[in-house]
This record gives structure tokens, sequence and C-alpha cells, in this order.
């Protein structure tokens, strides 16, 4: 008897992806202290609930995002019972559910310097066993702006239906938009003149709108495109960079900045940095200075300036569109030497071209956000500058390298902070380390 045939195999089935019941519960929370990270904290049977869109104080009704072994985290939906603190959202589009970068947009502007003022004592608390508290100092005509209007560079991306907007808070989702409160009115010109809210883009299109603060040409970008008049530019002389200025103390400074390279976003940002770092260098006449994560020159310049032509700046920076720019702003000045590297690897084996970074009177840094880490310090440190100023935009980063630099025998002698970027929870800080 013929035997009969085998059944065919199907390919298994996917498992649909487990759905947590808890995400999208709704809950009542008292909450508690700011934390790091532009939330507030708050328990729910005994576990820590990280809370946006609340203050300190607030009863809420708030809806669980992410749930996880640590912690949970929820953003307030509701509010049961208000602290004196909140205002009406400068930027609703930006509150629950809706696009990062504005997490604090329901705060008065002073409450959120102070907010800032607070995770920053904590973290250098926490981190750093130092019990220091700073004001956090508003940028020139914030309050008139009311913590809008600041953003002279703007990213944006494209929706599956080409329409602009951002990404919404931990998603990859995007949220269409019509307008961006945060840009300054140059940017916003740009936007307008180039249809950027109104025409259709490729969906995933990146879009960069650049206009400097002093009222140079503005540029955007599309996918890395020079974009002029409606289309694409495709000239090879295209123009990709922005003209900047800077006014100072050390005097006035011109600098050329490719479109998507780094600059500071505030259009005040820029002098209020550079002055904080002059004034945190006292006389340097004369003085050996290095300038660490130097990226286009924007301290670079300034500081050739105040060691003199007896001095010297060496600049260290990774990108190197970044020291190509450093290259043309610096041209003349003798006294500027620039290397080309990751910032750990130049400090201990030399640049690329084997060229070695040696002794320093001071050190200047200015790192990313995940700060410097330990193996920059240690090679900081080696060199034995007097002082140390450190630009930071993270209080934790800063807080464990303050650490780290103690363990070398440097103390915090001078802290400034400054709310450089209003509606959000991120704070730039200054700090002085001697030894």
């Amino acid at each position: 008897m013929a035997s009969m045939p085998r059944p065919r195999r199907s390919a298994p089935r996917p498992r649909p992806a487990a759905v947590d019941p808890e995400v999208g519960r709704e809950v009542e929370l008292e909450i508690g202290a700011v934390a790091h990270g532009g939330h507030c904290v708050a328990r729910l049977d005994g576990r820590v609930v990280f809370v946006r869109h609340t203050l300190p104080g607030e009863k809420v009704r708030a809806r669980v995002t992410e749930t996880g072994s640590r912690f949970w985290r929820a953003d307030a939906v509701e509010v049961l019972e208000a602290s004196g603190d909140r205002v009406p959202s400068a930027w609703p589009q930006a509150g629950p559910g809706g696009v990062g970068g504005g997490e604090l947009a329901h705060v008065a502007l002073g409450a959120q310097r102070a907010w800032k003022a607070d995770v920053l004592a904590e973290q250098l608390t926490r981190l750093a066993k130092l019990d220091r508290r700073v004001d956090v100092e508003a940028a020139p005509g914030d309050e008139d702006r009311g913590g809008l209007a600041y953003r002279t560079r703007v990213e944006l991306v494209a929706d599956a239906e080409g329409r602009a907007g951002m990404r919404r808070f931990r998603s990859h989702d995007i949220e269409p938009m019509t307008a961006m409160p945060l840009a300054t009115e140059e940017v916003a010109a740009l936007a307008e003149a180039e249809g950027v809210w109104s025409r259709r883009w490729t969906p995933g299109a990146r879009l960069e709108l650049v206009a400097p603060a002093e009222g140079g040409e503005p540029v955007l970008l599309v996918d890395g495109q020079v974009w002029r008049r409606g289309r694409a530019d495709t000239r090879p002389n295209a123009r990709r960079a922005v003209a900047e200025t800077l006014h100072v103390s050390a005097g006035d400074f011109r600098y050329r900045v490719s479109a998507d390279g780094f600059w500071q976003v505030h259009r005040e940002a820029p002098a209020v940095l550079t002055e904080a770092v002059l004034e945190a260098l006292g006389d340097v006449d004369g003085a050996q200075l290095l300038d660490l994560y130097s990226g286009a020159g924007l301290f670079t310049l300034p500081l050739a300036a105040a060691v003199g032509t007896s001095g010297r700046v060496v600049a260290v920076e990774s990108d190197a569109r970044a020291v190509k720019d450093a290259r043309r702003n610096a041209h003349d000045l003798p006294q500027v030497e620039l290397h080309l590297g990751a910032v750990d690897r130049v400090l201990t084996d030399g640049d690329a071209g084997g060229s070695a970074v040696g002794t320093a009177d001071v050190v200047v840094l200015d790192p990313p956000r995940a700060g410097a880490g330990r193996a920059v310090v240690d090679a900081i440190a080696s060199r034995t500058p007097g002082r140390v100023v450190y630009v930071a935009c993270d209080p934790a980063a800063l807080a464990r390298d303050v650490a780290y630099l103690a363990e070398h025998g440097y103390a915090l002698t001078g802290l400034r902070a400054f709310d450089l970027f209003p509606m959000t929870h991120h704070v730039e800080a200054v700090a002085v380390l001697d030894r």
C-alpha cells in the first residue's frame, strides 16, 4: 500500500509581543522632589515612579508609560492639586505624549531655574560628596521672550506623510508640527520662506535649520543637502557654512562654522559661556593653555587673545570638520596649535600625525554630555595644571568628573550655572578646580 504523503510543516507563527497590562494604567500620585532628567519622583506601592509634566508637591493623575524592575515612568495627564509654580504650558505640543525637548514648559521660568539648581546640587552631593549650591542664571533677553525664541539651530524630521515634525519623547514616532516656539525669529523666517511646515518632504528626511544670531545668511539642509528657494542647491560651491560673531571682554571674534557642525544653540550662549570661562581664568598672559573638545574654536580664539603672543593655546578636537573650521578661524593666530583626534588618545599618545601635547598651566575643557571620563581626567592631572576650567552640559557627568579630579588633589573653588535651554531640564555650568 502506498504511504500517505506527510503533511507539510508550516513555519511557526510569531508570537505576539507581550503586552504589559500596567502600561497605560492611570494612577493617582503625590509628587516628591525633582530628579535629573526632567521628571519628579513619586512612589506607588513602594515602587519609585519618575513622573514628567508635574511639579514637587502636586497631586496628579498619571498614566504609566514604562515599567521595569527598578522603577517605572509615567506622564501626569491631570493635575488634581497644582503647585504655585505651574503656569499654562508655553509649548503644549511638548506635553504628555508629545514631542521631546519641552518637558518644563509648564513651569514658571524662575522655578525652572530653581529646579535645575536643585538637580545640580543633588548630583554634586551624591556623586562628588560636595555640599554646594549655586543660583542658575538666566541668559540675557530670556525673561523678555518668556523663555522662547532662543534656538539658532533646529532639527526636524519628516513623518510618513512627509510633514515636518519632531520625535515624541522616548519614541521613534514623529509628531507633525506647524511651528517651533523655541526657534529664533530668524529660524522661523527661514522655515516660512522655504515652506518647511507647508510642503511635503520625503518621509524620514532630516531638516536642519540654522540662522546665525547676528543676522548672517541662514542655511537649510535637507538630508545634508543645501536647500535654497524651494529646491536642492546642487552647485558644487553651494554655501554650507554660516558666519557667527562673538563679542566678549577679550575682543570681537568672527567664526566660520559648518551649518551641520556643532555650535551653541542658544543665541546668547557663546558670549555667556566664553565670558564665564575668561573670568574663571583670571590673568593668563603668557600662559600655556589646553583647550579640550575645542570644536570650531569658540573658546580657542578668545583664549589666544588672553594668553597673548607670548603664550600658547593647544586645542584638541575629534571632529575633522570642526578642526577644519577652526583652522580657518585661527589662521592668523600663531600662538594656536590644533590637534585632530579623540581627546583621551591625543593626550596620551599624540595625534594622528604623532604630534604630542605637552604641559599646561591651565586646562579648559567643554566635553559632550557624557563628560570627560576617568582617562581624560587622569591625562589632564598628569600635566599638573594649576587650574582646570570645566564647561559642563550635564550635572551628573560634571559631578563624576569633579570627584575624579578630587582624587588628584583638585578642589572645586568656583561654580556658575546658566539656563541656556529654557523649557528643558538641561543646564550649563562652568566649574573652576584648583590644585
